[in-house]
């Protein structure tokens, strides 16, 4: 008997210690996976009732909810009393006896679902489905498992009234609609208090597969659902036979002639942004939006994300503006798939990199303080201290076209011109002139923001930004966009904030295809086929891509990139948004005539030279410019000599107060421990465009080099050093002296 009994002990032992082990493994990943219950379940309650929105023309705005949650929130009481019960008996019946998990629906469900050798029944408690809401999981047996500790903790804390409540507000069904009475206004646009028995229990069947049970596209499954449910409330005497006839006899009537726009961020911006006064007075508030326009917007803004899908752009949006008063027409903002973590904000409010679409703003503030579209601006390679560093400023196809004409600057968006363009400004200017164009988002000061606010350094929204643009289709006149129509919202006061002639100037510029041949071509997405102003930007890094255009009545704005700001594979405002922009405006002008932008009085066309943007002499290439009285040009071009295309440039003469273009005062340099010392080089550099016969380069009081050009290749040295060039000119052979500057090797 010992022999015998000696082994059970043994096998009890190891069963016994691989049972705890198996419990006590248990318990730690279920402690370690169970996730803290909501401290609140009052999402979006407010003492404001939020009233309905509709467009111009009256049609309801929908909002859809992508991983957030419905504020439109009604309390328990509202919803109907069948509507209540349907639900309990349809998704849990001991809802008001079990403590958060119905183990014995579990169990049955269990043998149904074993009998059946397939999954069947899921028997999830209404509890246990506001934890799936709060904390998704896939649907595994480990799910269910920690779905059922975070139940009974969620009973503990609330009540079985704010749990339902929660519930009926929050339950997901199709096209991204949460809760009931969002699901009621989609599917038949009425509210919860005036539907019939039938349309309530096809709420309640809805969510149990909203994708495959739809109202339009599988009726007759729906019907026989509709009809099971019916028959279990009449056999429990929660509906009387004539509401049962009722239940089951006749089809749907969902709302077809009177559709719903889906809205979801024009909609949230309206009820944040409008005062409770007007919210508590407005049952309905009728908005700007044109129904319409919204949804053709969308749908071309939804495939063009598709479209680029292999190049990594998932967000976008587009703004649609009536000039002459300011109302937004569209307001769409999209993400790819719409299920991502982005989806649910909103792109065109939300401030990004605007890259090179402030430059006409740049240009503007620039012919205001007494340039013109015939002024040389040089374009070529330009490097300027950032701190103790060098930054080189390039275009972005790294080609350089020497002197060009301002709107041949601005046409193909250069960047070194826009740099010389803000120093001739003046950053703080420039900041202050953004400011009253209603740009607020850069609220930092000139310091921080540097010279590369010309090239877009900062972040903007869409909003401010077509606001902006608007002000140029409305000659100067700024006007804050407004969503209500004047009903709620009365006429706003403008203001003169730019000068007339100077939009007139920029607008031309614009909508000039000729103006970016150099660096957009001739054919290009941007040669609309109706006078179009028309300006892209892109930021660093292919972050942001940007394409903003405007007639005489529209203005429209398109932002494209991601919004966790991870960069596109190289996608660009004239590659992305571009396409969404035409496809706009020929939906927008499908059914019009739209006409020419209109100039104003005062501007004159006058034939110049076409090298130096001077009256022309004979044998001067010619090309017809615009101007107004302040910036018409004078001086006749003297065959496109040095010392006049100089002084169009505003640069000193050769020799007057020559510096070195490298090294800057301050600048410091490490030097890499991966290259051999006698491989790394500092370049001494005079401005290219200085005629010499020989630089003497001298470092620390004493001759580190002679050259014949502006260029020297120093060898690097560890210290603090002074250094200067005496060059003498080519010519004359006068010599001169550049200012002492310091710099570090490190």
């Amino acid at each position: 008997m010992a022999r015998i009994k000696l082994p059970l002990i043994r096998l009890s032992m190891i069963c016994f210690f691989l049972l705890g082990s198996f419990s006590a493994v248990l318990s730690w990943k279920t402690l370690r996976d169970l996730q803290a219950v909501p401290e609140s379940l009052d999402i979006g309650h407010s003492e404001i009732r939020k009233p309905s929105v509709v467009d111009r023309n009256g049609i309801f705005l929908s909002i859809t909810y992508v991983n957030r949650w419905n504020t439109f929130i009604k309390p328990l009481h509202e919803f109907p009393d069948l509507l209540r019960l349907a639900f309990m008996e349809s998704e849990d019946r001991r809802f008001y006896a079990h403590g958060g998990v119905d183990w014995p629906a579990r169990f049955h469900a269990l043998l149904q679902n074993v009998r059946a050798l397939r999954s069947v029944r899921g028997a999830s408690t209404i509890t246990e489905q506001v934890v799936r809401m709060f904390h998704p999981r896939p649907r595994t047996v480990w799910s269910r498992w920690l779905e059922g500790f975070e139940a009974a903790s969620l009973e503990k804390r609330f009540t079985k009234s704010e749990i339902l409540e929660f519930y009926l507000n929050q339950v997901p069904y199709g096209h991204q609609r949460r809760g009931v009475a969002e699901a009621a206004k989609f599917y038949f646009n009425r509210d919860l208090d005036t539907l019939n028995a039938r349309e309530i229990l096809c709420l309640v069947v809805l969510v149990r597969a909203p994708s495959s049970m739809d109202l339009r596209r599988a009726p007759k499954t729906l019907e026989r659902s509709v009809a099971r449910l019916a028959a279990h409330l009449r056999d429990c005497g929660m509906l009387s036979l004539d509401e049962y006839n009722a239940a089951v006899g006749g089809g749907f009537a969902f709302a077809r002639s009177n559709r719903v726009i889906e809205a979801t961020h024009f909609v949230q911006n309206i009820l944040k942004s409008t005062t409770p006064e007007v919210l508590v007075q407005s049952g309905t508030l009728t908005s700007t939006l044109d129904g319409d326009i919204q949804e053709k917007v969308s749908h071309i803004l939804g495939s063009r994300l598709e479209n680029l899908r292999s190049s990594e752009v998932r967000n976008g949006a587009v703004l649609v503006v009536d000039n002459p008063t300011g109302e937004v027409l569209a307001w769409a903002s999209g993400s790819l798939g719409g299920a991502d973590a982005s989806g649910w904000m909103d792109a065109v409010t939300i401030p990004r990199q605007p890259g090179s679409s402030l430059k006409p703003f740049l240009y503007a503030l620039a012919i205001e303080m007494g340039w013109g579209p015939a002024t040389l601006i040089d374009d070529s390679p330009l490097a300027q201290p950032v701190r103790s560093g060098l930054h080189s400023f390039r275009n972005y196809s790294r080609t350089h076209y020497g002197p060009l004409r301002l709107r041949e600057a601005l046409g193909n968006s250069l960047n070194t011109p826009a740099v010389r363009t803000i120093q001739f400004t003046g950053t703080g200017r420039f900041l202050e002139w953004l400011h009253l164009l209603g740009i607020r988002s850069l609220s930092q000061s000139a310091d921080f923001y540097g010279q590369g606010l010309a090239l877009g350094d900062g972040e903007v929204s869409l909003f401010e930004l077509v606001q902006a643009y608007s002000v140029l289709a409305r000659h100067g006149e700024f006007r804050n966009l407004r969503v209500l129509s004047e009903t709620h919202d009365p006429q706003r006061e403008s203001r003169r904030v730019m000068d007339e002639k100077s939009t007139a100037l920029i607008t031309d510029i614009l909508s000039d295809p000729q103006s970016r041949r150099l660096e957009f071509g001739e054919g290009h997405l941007l040669r609309f086929p109706v006078q179009t102003a028309v300006k892209t930007g892109t930021s660093t890094d292919h972050k942001d891509c940007w394409a903003v255009g405007y007639t005489d009545r529209l203005t429209v704005g398109v932002w494209m990139g991601n919004l966790d700001r991870k960069p596109t594979r190289g996608i660009t405002g004239a590659i992305g948004p571009a396409l969404v922009l035409r496809s706009v405006f020929a939906e927008l002008n499908r059914y019009t005539d739209p006409p020419a932008l209109k100039t104003t009085e005062g501007l004159k066309k006058i034939d110049v030279c076409a090298v130096s943007g001077l009256l022309p002499k004979p044998d001067c290439p010619k090309i017809t410019e615009v101007f107004d009285d302040r910036n018409c040009p004078i001086d006749v071009c003297s065959c496109h000599s040095h010392s006049l295309k100089a002084a169009a440039l505003n640069r000193p003469e050769e020799g007057d107060s020559v510096r070195l273009l490298q090294p800057v005062d301050g600048l410091q340099i490490v030097i890499d421990p991966r290259i051999p010392m006698q491989s790394q080089a500092l370049a001494f550099k005079l401005p290219k465009d200085t005629a010499v016969s020989k630089v003497e380069w001298i470092l620390d009081g004493e001759v580190a080099g002679r050259t014949t050009g502006p260029k020297f290749l120093w060898p690097l040295s560890r210290g603090t050093h002074l250094v200067k060039a005496r060059f003498w000119r080519s010519g004359d052979g006068q010599s001169a002296e550049t200012p002492e500057v310091s710099f570090t090797v490190k």
